[in-house]
């Protein structure tokens, strides 16, 4: 039997009782490891993290708890290669997709390392400035934000199982909130792996990070009033969390980011031929192959004027053409494999659910596979559907409803009468996503797009704009940058993330202080 990895809980590392779960390479099939969670005691497991692990941190200021989260990126460079070979054989990804898990997980932690140096030595923060509250102003209302007094459970999602795990943490840890983590069963190896290195380089201490590896099953009943719960998943999911006493009866904080039908934009403007279309088409297979189409903020649909359809059409089929799909292992494969065979069943499905109101313009099924037998490896090939006319993209509810979570997109063209009613129809398209966690616009007119942009921000929660000025260093529709917001309203789960230190909010709480001058100086 292969390894059974072990849960870091109460200071030390246990394994589960059962033979645990087996986790496969998506393109070999073979299995790798197990894990298992059974038989931990989680009550004492909450109690040492939340007490042992939290009076720890808070002792000390946010420039002490920033050193050791550079001290921990440091950790996590030097064991780089490691992880690269997991994530090859856990998540089937290539190296570049690799790389967005890998490294855009040790760049966040080490951005927020610097980040916290400029908090300095304290340890709660002055929110905004005080404010008299009579005409005499000895008497005045000064706001705090001060670390809960509780754990922070981290309940991640199979695609980023690095970086959906320091996203998260590194903001908890900085602002002296103690963490448990229970990454997706599929794809925890590398979870595992990474706060092993962390623990056993001693950097933080006891209790302040913990992670569970297996079932999720009694997690939420550990949650106490002044615990916070960060959830990345489905909304039915997302839905039982809500629902659960811990949230309705003790309060427990909640962030959720769950589904998202996200878009790029085209403004109606452009001619045949503009850089501002190269660029789009270059965005959108970009997003639907990186990760193989696996990302939370991956393109689902384009939408671009019903003049330009065939144009688009015919350009990114052919860029889509040229992608390799096979075993990453490969240096010429540039697509690996969806997760696992669960997850190249939902993509299969997802498909003959779209193609019901769209047709095909770019089919996957044309992609020969690259070391790899099609009858194991979860390889789907790049897909490009289609609503051919602005009339089908009103009547095409599925592809606004429907997130194929794969390398799947729709384009979905929009009125162009040349008026300027044309903009408002793609508007009305974009917001029957009923909120995402992004859009991407490409344009070439800044007027154009200084007026297009605001009518996106009340549904998004992050509006990319791509222009010819910005093509060489714009940092990716899809790619999530720790100094930006993550997160969205409506269906995309209505949390917030990272936005640089507004991420540090939903670990504190806030409270006013009514008191004297004199009294109000002495906080520090």
């Amino acid at each position: 039997m292969t390894e059974l990895l072990s849960n870091y809980v109460s200071g030390q590392w246990q394994k589960g009782k059962g033979a645990g779960t087996a986790l496969h390479d998506p393109v070999l099939g073979t299995e790798l490891v197990r894990v298992d969670a059974s038989g931990l005691d989680l009550a004492a497991a909450f109690a040492f993290a939340r007490h042992n692990g939290g009076a720890a941190l808070r002792a000390l200021t946010y420039a002490q708890r920033a050193a050791m989260l550079g001290a921990a990126s440091k950790v996590l460079q030097a064991n780089r290669d490691a992880y690269y070979d997991i994530s090859t054989a856990n998540s089937g990804t290539v190296k570049n997709d690799t790389a967005v898990d890998v490294d855009g997980g040790i760049y966040t932690l080490s951005t927020y390392a610097k980040m916290g140096e400029s908090l300095g030595d304290v340890h709660f923060m002055h929110d905004g400035e005080p404010a008299r509250l009579a005409k005499d102003p000895l008497f005045q209302s000064q706001h705090v934000l001060t670390p809960t007094r509780g754990v922070a459970l981290f309940i991640n999602a199979f695609n980023f199982p690095s970086w959906g795990l320091w996203e998260k943490a590194a903001p908890a840890l900085l602002s002296g909130v103690p963490v448990i983590v229970k990454p997706a069963t599929t794809t925890a190896w590398l979870t595992q792996r990474m706060v092993k290195d962390v623990v056993d380089a001693g950097i933080f201490p006891a209790g302040a990070i913990s992670v569970i590896c297996g079932s999720s099953a009694g997690l939420m009943d550990q949650l106490e009033p002044f615990d916070v719960v960060s959830f990345t998943g489905s909304a039915d999911t997302a839905a039982i969390i809500r629902s659960h006493p811990a949230v309705t009866k003790k309060s427990v904080r909640v962030n959720i980011e769950a589904d998202s039908v996200n878009s790029a934009l085209l403004l109606p403007n452009e001619a045949v031929g503009s850089e501002a279309i190269d660029l789009l088409v270059k965005e959108v297979a970009r997003e639907m192959t990186v990760k193989s189409g696996q990302k939370c903020t991956a393109i689902r649909r384009v939408l671009v004027p019903e003049s330009l359809y065939d144009t688009v059409a015919q350009a990114l089929s052919a860029r889509l053409a040229k992608i390799t799909v096979g075993n990453p292992r490969n240096e010429a494969v540039r697509m690996g494999a969806v997760v696992n065979r669960e997850q190249f069943n939902a993509v299969r499905d997802g498909l003959t659910y779209l193609k019901s109101q769209a047709s095909m313009l770019h089919d996957g099924n044309t992609h020969a596979l690259v070391e790899a037998d099609a009858a194991i490896a979860c390889c789907v090939g790049p897909t490009l559907l289609g609503t051919r006319d602005a009339a089908g993209s009103d009547a095409a509810d599925r592809v606004h409803d429907t997130e194929v979570f794969g390398p799947v997109a729709t384009l979905v063209p929009y009125r162009t009468t040349g008026n300027r009613h044309d903009l408002d129809h793609a508007l009305q398209l974009i917001r029957r996503g009923q909120g995402s966690l992004v859009a991407s616009v490409y344009g070439s007119d800044p007027v154009a797009l200084g007026k297009a942009i605001p009518e996106l921000t009340d549904s998004h929660g992050r509006v990319h704009v791509i222009t010819p000025d910005v093509a060489a260093i714009h940092t990716g529709h899809g790619n999530v940058m720790p100094q930006s917001l993550h997160g969205g309203p409506g269906r995309a789960g209505g949390g917030e993330e990272l936005g640089g230190l507004r991420a540090l909010n939903f670990y504190h709480r806030r409270a006013a202080i009514q008191a004297s001058t004199a009294v109000l100086t002495q906080l520090k």
